[in-house]
């Protein structure tokens, strides 16, 4: 149910893993064998021992928030450092490639315009800052913002 949330989260820079249909009891041995919070709109599953106790962190998203009050929610709660872009798809670690690299992937007016290249190491899929990175900028830039106002305000909390 989070599934676009990872993929927000994954262009933030954060490792995050989704698994469509995942049964809750995979869900919670994944995250405890991968040391991973839950991020989640089913607070059910937070009623589990495991996250009461504390050995397991999890965090709610209230059913009906939209998607970017989500993404600030996640990013605001969990202290989020923005960090390099992962692969939005599969989660894997980008890195730049050349023009020619993938020039038979890459739509030819795409080509003639971007600069900057990336392909995932897990999939193999090709990212460049096409027409929507003003958008995706605009997040990236909001969040780090957000986690900085964060960091400053415990900082002056606490010292």
């Amino acid at each position: 149910m989070c599934g676009g949330v990872a993929r927000w989260l994954r262009v933030l820079g954060i490792d995050a893993t989704y698994t469509p249909g995942i049964e809750d009891q995979e869900l919670v041995r994944q995250a405890l064998d991968e040391q991973r919070v839950v991020v989640t709109s089913d607070h059910k599953i937070l009623e589990r021992r495991l996250f009461t106790t504390g050995r397991l962190k999890g965090l709610l998203l209230p059913v009906g928030l939209r998607r970017d009050d989500q993404v600030r929610r996640v990013v605001t709660r969990l202290r989020i450092q923005v960090g390099f872009p992962r692969c939005a798809r599969c989660n894997g670690e980008l890195a730049p490639v050349q023009r020619a690299e993938v020039a038979d992937v890459v739509p030819a007016r795409s080509l003639i315009w971007a600069k900057d290249f990336f392909r995932c190491r897990a999939c193999g899929h090709v990212f460049w800052e096409g027409s929507h990175w003003r958008r995706i900028g605009a997040v990236r830039a909001e969040m780090a913002a957000r986690t900085a106002a964060a960091a400053d305000n415990g900082a002056a909390e606490g010292g």
